[in-house]
């Protein structure tokens, strides 16, 4: 094959792997897709700031399915840890120890899962499947040198899911 049949038949091959690139069905990325959408892998997302002494979730519920929660820790200060209860007991009521930290093997909770020791200033990620129902979002850390017990602080809202 001669040089500029090679070259035609290269440019030709080239042609058509752009344009089957192009034809996927999928936008091609615009300033405004460089923004965080509302879904990450499939998972709707809802941004959660923790701070002392309260669990500030952007959104109050959510729909049913895989949820990542963007968690955030503000402080000022101290460590905060991220839990999700599935409860139909009022947030401010969750039975507690004689700490004040939430007893979380008790009666009407269920632990869905957590992120455990969040340092001031770090964001981390939980991804959970949720079903319907209420949901309490909580810090249950008791601060042994503080005696806080960041649940009886404030550090608890709650969260349904549809």
């Amino acid at each position: 094959m001669c040089p500029s049949r090679r070259q035609t038949v290269a440019l030709i091959s080239f042609v058509a792997l752009v344009a089957s690139a192009c034809s996927s069905g999928q936008a091609s990325p615009s300033p405004a897709s460089a923004v965080p959408s509302a879904t990450t892998a499939g998972a709707a997302t809802v941004q959660v700031t923790l701070q002392e002494w309260a669990v500030v979730p952007a959104s109050s519920s959510a729909v049913a399915g895989q949820l990542t929660f963007q968690v955030r820790n503000s402080g000022p200060a101290d460590v905060h840890e991220f839990v999700v209860l599935k409860t139909d007991l009022d947030p401010g009521s969750l039975p507690v120890d004689a700490n004040g930290a939430v007893t979380e093997s008790g009666t009407g909770i269920e632990v869905i899962d957590e992120i455990e020791d969040i340092p001031v200033g770090e964001t981390q990620d939980l991804t959970v499947a949720l079903t319907a129902g209420k949901y309490v979002l909580l810090c249950n850390i008791y601060s042994v040198d503080e005696k806080e017990a960041h649940y009886k602080l404030g550090m608890r809202v709650a969260f349904d899911v549809q």
